[in-house]
C-alpha cells in the first residue's frame, strides 16, 4: 500500500502534522518495500484553497491512504472522490508509529471534516 503522511519534517521520526493543507511535507511510504519519498507541500504558502491544492498534489501521487491530524471539508471531498482513505493521528505520534498503527488497524478512518 502507498501511504501519504502529513509531516512536520523530512524523516520517519518526525511528528504527524495536524494541518493537512498547511503541513510542510508529505512523506510517501510504500509499505511493500518501505521506500520513502519526500514531497514538499507546494500548496502551503497559498492564501486560499490550500486544502484543495494539497489534496490534488496527493492524488497525483496515486496513494491509497493518507494520515494527518485534521482534514478540512474541501480536502476531504477531493481525496474521497479520488478513492483515497483518510485517517487521523494525534500530534504526538511519529510518522513511523502512525504507519505501524495504520497497518494494525488502530487509526480512526474519517469521512467528514475534522476541523
Amino acid at each position: 500500500m502507498k501511504i501519504a503522511i502529513a509531516s512536520t519534517d523530512q524523516k520517519l521520526t518526525a511528528k504527524v502534522d495536524q494541518r493537512f493543507g498547511r503541513c510542510p511535507y508529505f512523506l510517501i511510504v510504500n509499505t511493500k518495500d518501505q521506500k520513502l519519498e519526500i514531497l514538499k507541500n507546494t500548496a502551503v504558502r497559498a492564501s486560499r484553497g490550500v486544502g484543495i491544492s494539497a489534496a490534488q498534489l496527493i492524488t497525483d501521487q496515486k496513494v491509497q491512504a493518507i494520515i494527518a491530524g485534521n482534514f478540512g471539508p474541501n480536502a476531504i471531498r477531493v481525496l474521497q472522490t479520488s478513492g483515497i482513505k483518510l485517517f487521523t493521528a494525534s500530534q504526538s505520534t511519529s510518522i513511523d508509529k502512525a504507519i505501524s498503527q495504520l497497518k494494525k488497524g488502530n487509526l480512526k478512518q474519517v469521512t467528514a471534516d475534522t476541523i
